[in-house]
């Protein structure tokens, strides 16, 4: 099934083929979520039948806008495909851009909006198998430590976020 999503080719935003964009390695926007729970982040691994970095951790979700799609519509729609979740209320915490190798000839160059939002203890996670195989709740410290030893475990987006942009995403107390 073809997705549209906006990329930017010769200068000019068009909607293209998700998978196109990804394999010629196109500049594109896309959204980026991080659910907390007190001093602990949901991660959540990517299910096999993902067509790349499956079986590998990522932050709560991540996904490109539809043609015509705000950024917060997005996250708060893909939270509800991958994770079973809605009514979260989402706060931007602003916008970073990378590229990186994401294996089989693709290459994300992605202009993600971020976002945080507060676990509440009356939301159940209801996976879709398709997306997500697990998740849990480690500490920032944890994550950080663990991707340290085993960075080949986790998402390339997530290493980079973790990185170089901890303080955006979860304030000056990253």
């Amino acid at each position: 099934m073809t997705q549209l999503i906006p990329a930017w080719l010769n200068g000019e935003l068009i909607p293209l083929d998700k998978l196109d964009v990804h394999r010629r390695g196109l500049r594109h926007p896309a959204v980026s979520v991080f659910l907390l729970r007190g001093d602990r982040l949901l991660i959540q691994r990517r299910a096999l039948g993902k067509y790349h970095t499956p079986g590998l951790w990522a932050n709560a979700c991540c996904t490109h806008p539809r043609w015509g799609e705000a950024p917060a519509d997005c996250a708060a729609r893909r939270l509800g495909e991958e994770l079973g979740l809605s009514g979260v209320a989402l706060e931007p915490r602003g916008e970073i851009e990378y590229r990186a190798e994401v294996g089989g000839g693709m290459v994300e160059h992605e202009v993600v909006r971020l976002f945080t939002g507060a676990w509440r203890p009356e939301l159940e996670i209801r996976p879709d198998p398709a997306e997500v195989m697990d998740w849990r709740w480690p500490t920032l410290a944890e994550l950080v430590r663990e991707i340290a030893e085993a960075p080949e475990r986790f998402t390339p987006w997530l290493r980079l976020y973790l990185a170089r942009h901890s303080e955006t995403i979860f304030g000056a107390a990253a």
